[in-house]
């Protein structure tokens, strides 16, 4: 780590002694031996609004690192070995070329990766990392309703909440400004965790109970009345429904697609670049 630093601070040195040297008649606000650091450097580091004392604070807080940082890269220069210094060098021109290099790639590679995975492909890969996506936590699907307590209509909204037809889900989202908290939408996998997390008067008791498929619980605390409806439930250990990882099945694909173009793009540089004659390989 402390090789790290020092390798940025010589990189970033050897441009800012270059860039803030006293070559022009711009106005300079500090000096470290011939290196100038002037006023239209400092011009964009104060946020619009920031008072003139904070201001101050800031520009003061950016000379004093400027500062401190060439001095350290004098002091340096002066008392590292010639081989230690040659180290050093070549660390840096290794660490310019990786980020020239990897943005190019990363370019290139925006360029013409594919990024749409499709369903059956998706499903290969589910199917053969299967292991993989094995749960670490019983999932849900499910609706919910927390209402305050004795509410006017519980009868009307609990059937409804039941019977669940289309009509009646259009009937729950008109009235939904009534609930303290909702979730409508039963086609999605939750974590029972995040299930607690919303309806926190659960115990195990009623774990029990709500972890049924097509189930209806009805619970209440001092101050809410839940009104939960299972549809579909996987347990711990259990595969992962591949509706709940296709995210992380997509992004993995890609990735994977990504090592093997920038593999590709590689191959074919070193191959134009012989059939131009710009790379050769002596005997």
């Amino acid at each position: 780590m402390k090789k790290t630093f020092f390798i940025l601070i010589v990189y970033i040195s050897f441009f800012s002694c270059d860039f803030f040297k006293k070559t022009d008649d711009r106005e300079p606000i500090a000096r470290v031996n011939e290196t100038y650091l002037y006023k239209e450097d400092v011009a964009d580091l104060v946020p619009e609004g920031t008072s003139k004392e904070d201001s101050l604070i800031i520009v003061n807080g950016y000379i004093n690192r400027w500062a401190r940082q060439l001095l350290l890269m004098d002091g340096a220069l002066l008392n590292l070995s010639e081989e230690k210094q040659q180290e050093f060098s070549k660390l840096v021109e290794q660490y310019k070329s990786d980020l020239y290099t990897k943005a190019y790639l990363e370019a290139l590679v925006k360029k013409n990766i594919d990024t749409i995975v499709n369903v059956d492909e998706a499903e290969v890969f589910y199917q053969a990392n299967k292991e993989s996506f094995k749960l670490n936590d019983d999932l849900l699907q499910l609706r919910y309703i927390s209402l305050p307590l004795n509410p006017i209509n519980l009868d009307t909204i609990t059937k409804r909440f039941k019977r669940y037809e289309p009509k009646d889900k259009r009937y729950l989202d008109s009235i939904s400004l009534q609930f303290k908290s909702y979730s409508l939408n039963d086609s999605l996998w939750v974590k029972f965790s995040q299930v607690v997390g919303k309806v926190p008067v659960l115990t195990q008791e009623s774990k029990d109970q709500l972890l049924k498929k097509s189930n209806f619980l009805q619970l209440k605390d001092s101050i809410n009345l839940y009104l939960m409806h299972v549809n579909d439930i996987r347990f711990q250990n259990d595969y992962a429904p591949i509706d709940y990882v296709n995210k992380s099945i997509k992004q993995i694909v890609i990735n994977k697609r990504k090592l093997e173009l920038i593999k590709q793009l590689e191959n074919d540089i070193s191959k134009d670049a012989i059939k131009n004659n710009k790379f050769q390989i002596y005997n």
